[in-house]
């Protein structure tokens, strides 16, 4: 009955994160038209969507530190284990920023075509596109968004609390000059991962981590700084006194007979 219920309470979150997107599809289309358009259709996203989904889910934000002043251009990142880091990221900041994305999310029907006009695509298997991000970077810090990347591998693994980082969101900062502010999302893992084993709904507790300033820093730079970021943003997984992402991983390996 509780594996129904988790299954019934998934599609019940996918119909509350389309029925926004069909409501105002054609407003927010024409608004990406004009040059200055993403601001309301960010706007949109992070006032009227984001709470609606994550409420209408069960959860709501708790931010368990300060949080930087508004108005700076950076580059936002944080630990990348649920679908629902998208509508936690969003309540993060009143400054509009432009998610990097796989490609692949195009193939959604309706909101793929809103996707393709709002974010900054990367096919990941082809080193040209990879490479055009940077361009299409520097057109959106240049209206003064941020950039927000979820930079681990391959993170639909739920045995891992943390995997390691790409390197493109730190790449991004250093050659655009662009501090890094790294935020902690503890619970997202134990309570809407990946698959619909498990979860339930509470508190998605956030943390802001001291914003990194890249000033001064080169190329050489980009791999130690990628590594340091990976493991304050590990530590603080590992040291949270509710053990969320921990027993997360805990959890899994139990449900698939893992040791």
């Amino acid at each position: 009955m509780r594996k129904l219920l988790l299954v019934f309470w998934r599609i019940w979150f996918y119909i509350l994160t389309a029925l926004p997107v069909l409501v105002f599809f054609f407003p927010l289309a024409l608004c990406l038209l004009f040059p200055n358009g993403y601001r309301v259709v960010y706007w949109v996203a992070r006032n009227i969507w984001s709470p609606w989904v994550l409420f209408g889910s069960g959860f709501w934000v708790e931010r368990i530190s300060d949080f930087p002043p508004e108005g700076q251009s950076m580059i936002l990142i944080a630990n990348h284990s649920s679908y629902i880091d998208i509508m936690l990221m969003l309540r993060m900041r009143k400054t509009p920023f432009v998610f990097v994305g796989k490609k692949e999310i195009v193939k959604i029907p309706v909101f793929g075509y809103l996707y393709k006009r709002a974010a900054i695509m990367v096919d990941r298997s082809s080193a040209k596109s990879r490479f055009e991000v940077y361009e299409r970077a520097r057109k959106v810090i240049d209206k003064g968004y941020s950039i927000c990347i979820f930079p681990e591998k391959e993170y639909t693994d739920e045995t891992v609390l943390l995997n390691p980082f790409k390197k493109g969101a730190f790449k991004l900062a250093i050659e655009h000059q662009l501090p890094l502010f790294p935020m902690v999302f503890y619970d997202c893992k134990r309570k809407f991962p990946w698959y619909t084993t498990y979860g339930y709904g509470g508190a998605l507790r956030v943390k802001a981590l001291k914003v990194i300033s890249v000033e001064g820093k080169t190329e050489v730079d980009i791999e130690p700084l990628a590594e340091k970021t990976h493991k304050k943003i590990k530590s603080e997984l590992l040291d949270d006194p509710k053990q969320s992402a921990v027993q997360a991983i805990q959890l899994w390996k139990k449900i698939k007979g893992l040791p």
